[in-house]
């Protein structure tokens, strides 16, 4: 094992990795400050470039964009009050006041050396994980595996906002995605709906675009406004902030063991640990306190937790191939197309590659808020871009990104239909990571479950680790339904105006995008439970068991509506959809003319007509865009669908 700490060090100081791990910093902060895109969408982006790449110098850049992403969206929570992801959205309560009152640049200090503080101290105790949990891990079976992967698949959809119903549904449609293509255990062919692309089921990279990057973009080009709406400078004050984390270093640490531990749990995304760990700094500081209105202990407890968060999220991915959040779902997909199955092999033959990336995210955090530190003033001038200006970069970027996936035209309009899917989502307020994690945990659940039945049978789920790891799952599943309960019994005990205000406040809602999804999944599930009825018993169990997860978490949805008395409010989708379409015939356009013809004039055409930008603009970010794929495709020796008119004006390559 020494060896092992030792060889990871080796392999992290190296040029070739430490240029990796800045590239992948570089892509984490710009993605990071563009609230909203978010770090799924952008790892999304990474994947392809994974393909044949040393797993040492992969995982460096993978590395250096999970640690980099909760410090680079600071940005934008505290210059212009938005959350840059779900995992700074306590940081703006206290962060985005400070910048109103001229304390930008010790509020963004703060937040970068807590950061790193909680990077590091985060990276500590995922070291201890490791060692501590060796043993067990080793001790596991395939049916350990198997309902461990369950466990994380309740805990996503009980975490899903306080929709249960609508979490579970949206794993279970997730898990039905991932069953996609050739069942593992037989190699009998399901779901495909006889379309050839889907023989071999659909890409990670193709669904975490469309089910993120998509909604998230089109929500930014029907806003038409900068990033940054409030401009605010940045003062004076970093070494205000530097000091200000000297003077609370205790609860620097006491909220990064909090991440730490936190993020273990699969399913508790950044978000929680967020607002956690604010609440617990407002109620134990001492002193006078201003949470709310610019204490800048309101800043340092969520960022030095999210970066922790970050590292303790790699415990159930590494060790149980279990993501622990969205990030962590892709970051798993990126391990397997590297070829590094999660698990047991983490701990004994790759080993070295796990102190890697436990290296990497160490420095990855030293050197993201070094990064921040020294580009705050550009990076901040970046915010007051027009997105409609960035738009068809971002745009040509995810189409480029999902083609890599098999380099099929079937990936683009894959990506439009998951995108669909994924704006309606976003519209009614349904779990998107839920779907993603599910999706991403469907091929090693099958497996799991199908080497358990091999090898022990169905005695293998009367082990005591399973029937442990059972409970916790009964638990888990139960617990909102039992607060829900009790919750009721109180409010009929007290006071009649006060129920009405609690049950005011818990009211459910409705909308037409609910319905339609409702609506969707249900035949969805009668479709599937069709198609895979004649097959193997062990080749449609799985995709059975996603059925009846997406079956009834649809059908609770819509008796819930119907019997909790739900409110009907407004679920304007139209716009979205209508930008949808667009992007759809953006994709059929490239596919007759061919996609670098096709991205030139697109971005003309947009720039123009949408965005109005001056023409030296259009011109250089029209042949920035054209350099860009013929670069990559020299590079990479790419070949783009060519169409009519790619074939005519380009050299061939």
């Amino acid at each position: 094992m020494f060896e092992s700490m030792v060889s990871g060090i080796g392999q992290i100081l190296t040029v070739s990795h430490l240029l990796y791990m800045c590239l992948g910093v570089s892509v984490g902060l710009l993605v990071g400050i563009i609230p909203g895109l978010g770090g799924i969408a952008g790892m999304a982006l990474l994947l392809p470039f994974l393909y044949g790449m040393d797993p040492g110098l992969a995982l460096g850049m993978l590395m250096g964009m999970v640690a980099v992403i909760p410090t680079g969206d600071t940005f934008a929570s505290v210059l212009m009050g938005i959350p840059g992801s779900s995992s700074s959205q306590a940081t703006v309560m206290d962060g985005f006041p400070l910048a109103k009152k001229g304390q930008a640049a010790r509020a963004l200090s703060s937040a970068f050396l807590s950061s790193l503080c909680g990077g590091v101290i985060g990276a500590l105790i995922l070291t201890i994980f490791i060692l501590m949990a060796r043993p067990l891990v080793l001790g596991f079976s395939s049916s350990e595996l198997f309902v461990l992967t369950m466990l994380g698949l309740a805990m996503v959809a009980v975490l899903s906002g306080g929709q249960l119903f609508k979490g579970i549904a949206a794993c279970g449609l997730g898990l039905l995605v991932g069953a996609m293509g050739t069942a593992p255990a037989t190699g009998e062919f399901r779901l495909n709906m006889g379309i050839e692309y889907l023989f071999d089921g659909i890409p990670l990279v193709v669904v975490g675009l469309g089910i993120f990057a998509i909604p998230e973009i089109i929500e930014l080009m029907i806003q038409k406004s900068s990033i940054a709406r409030d401009q605010a400078g940045l003062g004076k004050g970093w070494k205000r902030g530097v000091l200000d984390v000297w003077q609370n270093r205790g609860l620097v640490a006491r909220c990064a063991g909090i991440g730490s531990i936190i993020g273990t749990i699969p399913g508790l995304a950044g978000s929680v640990v967020d607002w956690l760990t604010y609440g617990y700094a407002s109620r134990t500081v001492k002193g006078e306190k201003h949470f709310g209105q610019g204490d800048i202990r309101g800043v340092i407890a969520p960022e030095s937790a999210n970066n922790a968060c970050a590292c303790g999220a790699m415990v159930p991915t590494l060790l149980f191939g279990v993501p622990g959040s969205g990030t962590a779902a892709i970051f798993l997909g990126g391990l397997l197309l590297l070829g590094l199955e999660p698990g047991v092999s983490m701990i004994t033959t790759h080993l070295d590659l796990t102190y890697n990336i436990i290296w990497s995210l160490a420095l990855a955090n030293i050197l993201g808020a070094a990064f921040c530190l020294m580009l705050a003033r550009p990076v901040a001038q970046l915010t007051r871009v027009p997105f409609a200006l960035i738009a068809p970069v971002i745009t040509m970027l995810v189409l480029f990104a999902a083609y890599q996936a098999t380099r099929s035209l079937g990936d683009w309009y894959s990506l439009i239909a998951i995108g669909a899917i994924g704006l309606m989502f976003k519209q009614a307020g349904w779990s998107r990571p839920a779907f993603l994690i599910g999706f991403v945990l469907a091929p090693g659940a099958e497996t799991y479950f199908y080497q358990s039945i091999q090898f022990n049978g169905l005695a293998g789920f009367m082990r005591p680790g399973v029937l442990i790891i059972l409970s916790i799952t009964a638990l888990a599943l139960l617990y909102p339904l039992g607060r829900k309960l009790l919750a009721r019994r109180r409010n009929t005990a007290s006071d009649k105006t006060a129920a009405t205000t609690v049950v005011e406040k818990t009211q459910a809602t409705w909308g037409v995008v609910d319905m339609i999804l409702v609506v969707g999944m249900l035949l969805v599930a009668a479709l599937s439970w069709y198609d895979v009825r004649d097959i193997s018993f062990i080749a449609h169990v799985f995709p059975m068991l996603s059925i009846v997860f997406l079956g009834g978490g649809a059908l609770a949805v819509a008796i819930q509506i119907r019997t909790e008395g739900a409110i009907r409010v407004e679920q304007p989708a139209l716009q979205g959809l209508c930008w949808l379409a667009g992007l759809l015939m953006v994709v059929v356009v490239a596919s007759v003319l061919g996609f670098v013809s096709t991205a030139a004039l697109g971005s003309l055409l947009f720039l123009t007509f949408v965005a109005r930008a001056h023409w030296l603009t259009i011109v250089l970010i029209t042949l920035g865009i054209v350099a860009f794929l013929l670069g990559m495709q020299s590079l990479l020796s790419l070949q783009y669908p060519s169409g009519l008119l790619d074939g005519l004006i380009l050299p061939s390559s």
